[in-house]
């Protein structure tokens, strides 16, 4: 028999609303605390017992956390990623995500798995796994492709199987499925495919598994509404070739056949699933519990704010985005008998009696790591990149013989040659060596400036800030706005200092029109040459601004300098470290950005439907917050300067519009939940009724 208890809310804050909704829930070093990963920029730790959180972090404005934050059991330290290829790892003592180790690995990362007893396995798109403190030690080392094209993984879990660490990973490919077994005792890969049977229509739209010595049995939750189990052999006879494995039906209509959002299977015990979706046809969704057993329903909850399509479970407590908040539904399930399945069960279960799950335990799984390598051994003096790596193309040893004598043309020409070969599971790493040569050799002859092929390397899209602190100064030295632009919309991690040192040459007279001609290439990300609002609207910055209420029509620069600042406006940054930068920005300068980021407010504000010119043109929320920045930063010294009064009040007229506006809506927003209320209220509605309802 099993049973819902009554739930509660765990977060007051409204999750899911970044572009990936919640990314998961998974358990702390501490039994009643887990870490809640968003879709957007944020990690927050909640104790469920206090219901409240302990710690939050954020990483930067522009990046975004690509998978859920989980707990190295062996140290206490948490781990998440951003921006796919960004390692973070940080303590609760730590304020800022900032300030904490980081690694650029040279591969995307689909998940990070963490259990108890073992080390942290770090799973990569395209289905490679290596052992945290391996990858830690060289973080660009090569990772290979063990999934073929155009297959994507759908889904994966860890297991602990006799003290070893086994990890299970689904992909998809055309329709077709298959599952792939990862043994770390054995360093062993067995790949099945998954036969769908007669349900050959059907999509799979969620997975579950637990294990059993010899076996994992994977449940999978199609869109017939059915559940099916598959049993997938953890020590394969051949592991060699590829096998097949069969589904069978398990539990027939547990969801509606028409829900094609919201649902999702997650393994309970060995005689019981928990399944989120409705139950019928147009009904409101729900959780329930079902006995696999003796195939019946024995616990459900309705869900009427509606839920994400994403479950976790931990101990005997389930975790449920429901609405936009995080709710935790405690369940209790009890040993399975035909009389408990049947609801007849008259006593509760004998205290000294438990159930013996068939699931990994999160809580007290011992196992080996990962790897030969001593955790004692494994240092934070380890967590860098080796700056030597060996490298076997010959072309790119002639193109690094050919950057320490030869003339820029040659250079480029070799170049050419190495970026025409297909590239080797190696090529990060050759690009960031042959970055690091030719700026070496800048260095040593300051007349030595290789300015096309450095944007060429730029534009392979493997390089960041950290992996060449150098690209970047030498731009800035020779005021190569051009390049900057590409950097800014290349890297992930520009420190906030090098940000503003970039706005400065953006703004100042050093990039007059004339050079910035010669640089036709400069991508005119937020605005074209023809653009008609900015086609005669050159503002000098030596020049006193004019009326800003009379030139809200008109661009205060020039569209190239606004395809500069644009690219500032989309760079990532963290608000503690860029203010302090901000400030040191001239009064006039600040004033001409204000201008034009008012003139771009304006211009999104006439059509919230409208998008501006450009390939990526600045949102909303991006002009917003830079206009907030720099009034922080700034505004004792704005405020004195003539010339700027007119646009401050400008500023201060139209942001009080705007509030007026969200009393307005928050007014509405009442009138329109007691609507709700109403509705909720009245389900003995006949075919045809006239109601009549009065708002106050």
């Amino acid at each position: 028999m099993a049973a819902l208890e009554e739930g509660f809310t765990l977060s007051a804050v409204p999750l899911g609303a970044g572009p990936h909704g919640l990314l998961g829930v998974e358990q702390s070093d501490k039994a009643d605390q887990f870490l809640v990963t968003d879709g957007g920029r944020t990690v927050i730790l909640y104790k469920v017992s206090d219901q409240k959180p302990l710690g939050s972090w954020s990483v930067k404005q522009g990046q975004i956390i690509t998978c859920p934050a989980v707990c190295n059991f062996q140290t206490g330290e948490y781990i998440v990623v951003h921006d796919n290829k960004v390692l973070r790892i940080w303590s609760n003592e730590d304020v800022n995500l900032d300030k904490v180790f980081k690694a650029t690995l040279s591969a995307e990362i689909y998940r990070i798995h963490s259990i108890q007893g073992a080390e942290p396995l770090v799973l990569f798109k395209e289905g490679a796994v290596r052992g945290l403190e391996a990858l830690l030690a060289e973080p660009q080392q090569k990772i290979e492709t063990v999934i073929s094209d155009e297959e994507v993984i759908k889904w994966t879990k860890i297991f602990m199987v006799f003290k070893h660490t086994v990890l299970i990973f689904i992909t998809e490919k055309h329709g077709n499925y298959f599952a792939y077994i990862q043994k770390f005792n054995s360093h062993t890969l067995s790949k099945y495919t998954l036969l769908l049977g007669q349900e050959e229509k059907s999509v799979i739209q969620s997975f579950s598994a637990s294990v059993d010595r010899n076996f994992i049995s994977l449940m999978s939750l199609s869109s017939d509404g059915c559940v099916y189990e598959t049993l997938v052999p953890i020590h394969p006879r051949d592991p060699e070739k590829d096998q097949r494995v069969v589904r069978s039906l398990l539990l027939k209509t547990v969801v509606s056949g028409d829900a094609r959002n919201g649902v999702a299977l997650t393994v309970l015990d060995q005689d019981h699933v928990a399944v989120l979706g409705p139950l019928l046809p147009s009904s409101k969704e729900c959780v329930s519990i079902w006995n696999t057993k003796f195939q019946t329903l024995q616990a459900s909850k309705e869900l009427p704010q509606g839920t994400s399509g994403q479950l976790w479970y931990y101990g005997e407590n389930l975790f449920v985005l429901h609405g936009k908040f995080l709710t935790v539904i405690p369940y209790k399930c009890e040993v399975s008998s035909l009389a408990g399945a049947l609801g007849k069960l008259k006593h509760s279960q004998d205290p000294g009696t438990q159930t013996v799950p068939h699931f990994v335990n999160w809580e007290t799984s011992r196992g080996h790591r990962f790897g030969s390598q001593n955790s004692e051994q494994s240092k934070r003096i380890l967590r860098r990149r080796k700056p030597e790596v060996s490298v076997q193309n010959p072309a790119s040893k002639q193109l690094l013989s050919a950057i320490k004598k030869d003339s820029e043309k040659h250079i480029e020409e070799e170049l050419c040659k190495f970026l025409a070969i297909k590239p080797t599971p190696d090529f990060n790493t050759i690009i960031g060596d042959i970055v690091s040569e030719l700026l070496g050799r800048h260095k040593a002859e300051p007349s030595f400036y290789p300015r096309n092929s450095l944007m060429q390397l730029i534009q392979t899209h493997v390089l960041s800030h950290s992996l060449c602190p150098g690209l970047m100064e030498a731009a800035l030295e020779k005021a190569d706005v051009q390049m900057l632009q590409l950097c800014l919309q290349q890297f992930p991690d520009i420190p906030e200092s090098v940000t503003c040192a970039c706005l400065k040459i953006f703004l100042s007279d050093s990039v007059q029109e004339e050079k910035m001609e010669e640089q036709t290439e400069v991508l005119h990300n937020g605005f074209n040459a023809e653009e008609e609002n900015c086609g005669n609207c050159d503002r000098e910055l030596n020049k006193k601004p004019q009326d800003a209420a009379e030139e809200t029509t008109s661009c205060p620069v020039i569209p190239k300098r606004a395809a500069l600042l644009n690219a500032i406006l989309h760079s990532a940054y963290s608000e503690m470290f860029l203010l302090p930068h901000l400030k040191d920005i001239p009064a006039q300068h600040v004033t001409l950005f204000l201008q034009y980021l008012y003139f771009l407010y304006l211009k999104c504000s006439e059509n919230a439907t409208m998008t501006l010119p450009g390939l990526h043109p600045p949102t909303l929320n991006q002009i917003m917050d830079w206009i907030c920045l720099l009034l922080d930063a700034n505004f004792t010294v704005v405020v004195m300067i003539p010339e700027a009064k007119r646009l401050l009040l400008s500023l201060y007229k139209f942001v009080k519009s705007q509030v007026c506006i969200c009393s307005e809506l928050n007014k509405i927003e009442v009138s329109f939940r007691e609507l709700q209320k109403l509705n909720q209220e009245k389900n003995n509605r006949e075919l045809y009724s006239i109601e009549v309802l009065e708002l106050f």
